[in-house]
């Protein structure tokens, strides 16, 4: 089976900047990446990550291209497979390239197709829009906290012989 994707640039822009590409279910997230990245005219050189995201686009776990955890634990591109990851009822992708400029991405399956003999894939079905010159800037906002309070633990910090050690380790 083929999976026809919409990759769109989370830009805050009027215009929209999108490819539609194709790629075989079996193939892996490293094969879409280098589709994408080819698509939009980047070198591939730098570091990316899928992230599986919910109907909201919510960040959930990454997949990243190269495994820089110290114990070897991160799940690669290279040994997913499309299939494992997209599907029906999981569509959605979130794909980060570049972590100094973070070109962030919706990935999203359009639809899922029979292969077409003698095509060859992946395959740029259509672009529109060019990408820009810099990465739109990012705005990351914290959760709340007028509500925190440092003292509710009821420790009385002026009574060190009581604090254990992990209460008192700096």
């Amino acid at each position: 089976m083929i999976y026809r994707f919409r990759v769109i640039l989370d830009n805050d822009t009027d215009e929209d900047v999108f490819r539609d590409l194709e790629i075989q279910e079996t193939d892996t997230l490293e094969d879409l990446h280098n589709a994408i990245t080819q698509s939009f005219g980047f070198d591939g050189t730098e570091m990316a990550s899928f992230y599986i995201s919910d109907d909201m686009w919510n960040q959930g776990e990454e997949i990243s291209l190269f495994d820089l955890s110290d114990d070897s634990s991160a799940q690669l591109m290279s040994d997913t497979l499309i299939n494992s990851i997209v599907y029906e009822m999981q569509p959605k992708l979130i794909y980060v390239y570049d972590f100094f400029n973070l070109w962030t991405f919706y990935v999203e399956l359009a639809e899922i197709i029979e292969e077409i003999d003698g095509a060859t894939y992946p395959n740029l079905m259509f672009s529109k829009g060019q990408i820009p010159d810099v990465a739109p800037e990012k705005f990351f906002e914290s959760e709340d906290i007028d509500d925190f309070d440092e003292f509710e633990n009821d420790l009385d910090i002026d009574d060190y012989d009581n604090l254990d050690f992990d209460e008192n380790w700096n």
